[in-house]
């Protein structure tokens, strides 16, 4: 699904974000990207949005180059990919059922398909009997749960997760981790990008560790080993 072939990022005071980066994800994968702040994990899932382009090499998803993507069928490609932040973002004035069909809508998928799907995806990640919260109303874990619901309205083949559990402590932060393991075990690809070091060790999927731009472990069923 995924492929870097030799791919550098280098921002223009000089700062290299990522050097010489070569994997591959296959369909279905459930692969953590770990590494402390700074390592570069951010900057790859950026060349995977198309929101960056890689200073030398080419990301490539379903063999498509991406940096050759027309710039009208970007939105299509990131129709393919849900994303959720650290950074949450919900709609403050709608509540969960609101900011997940609001998705939808900007999608332009129709009313009688939103009420039908809107309180599956709910259920899906644990909030059937949340719909009519609103924000102020639901935990941090709720939100990111809110936000991961969001993410996957358009239904993507491609699911990453950005620090999802930065801000969560231990329950709520495992409670995300099933919730991604569960859209993975249903055929979504994941990409979690997370310095949390208990989380990926209790994963037991592949690891790959960058430091300082750089992949220095590749491993399947790994731990982030520094």
């Amino acid at each position: 699904m995924i492929r870097f072939e030799n791919v550098t990022k280098t921002y223009p005071d000089e700062v290299v974000a990522l050097h010489q980066l070569n994997f591959e994800i296959a369909p279905g994968e459930f692969i953590s990207i770990v590494g402390q702040s700074g390592a570069g994990k951010s900057t790859l899932l950026r060349l995977i949005t198309r929101e960056d382009f890689p200073t030398h090499g080419a990301v490539f998803i379903e063999e498509i180059d991406i940096s050759t993507i027309h710039p009208k069928d970007i939105p299509y490609l990131r129709r393919k990919i849900g994303v959720v932040f650290q950074d949450i973002k919900l709609l403050t004035t709608r509540n969960a059922f609101e900011n997940v069909a609001y998705a939808m809508e900007v999608g332009g998928v129709p009313r009688e398909q939103i009420n039908k799907e809107v309180p599956q995806i709910l259920e899906l990640v644990g909030l059937a009997g949340k719909a009519g919260s609103f924000p102020h109303q639901l935990s941090g874990g709720e939100k990111q749960r809110v936000a991961i619901a969001r993410a996957l309205a358009h239904k993507p083949l491609l699911f990453l997760a950005d620090e999802p559990t930065g801000n969560l402590d231990e329950i709520n932060a495992m409670e995300i981790l099933n919730v991604l393991k569960k859209i993975n075990e249903l055929g979504t690809t994941v990409l979690l990008a997370t310095h949390a070091r208990e989380l990926v060790d209790k994963i037991k999927k592949r690891v790959i560790v960058l430091e300082e731009g750089e992949i220095i472990s590749d491993e399947e069923k790994g731990k982030y080993k520094l």
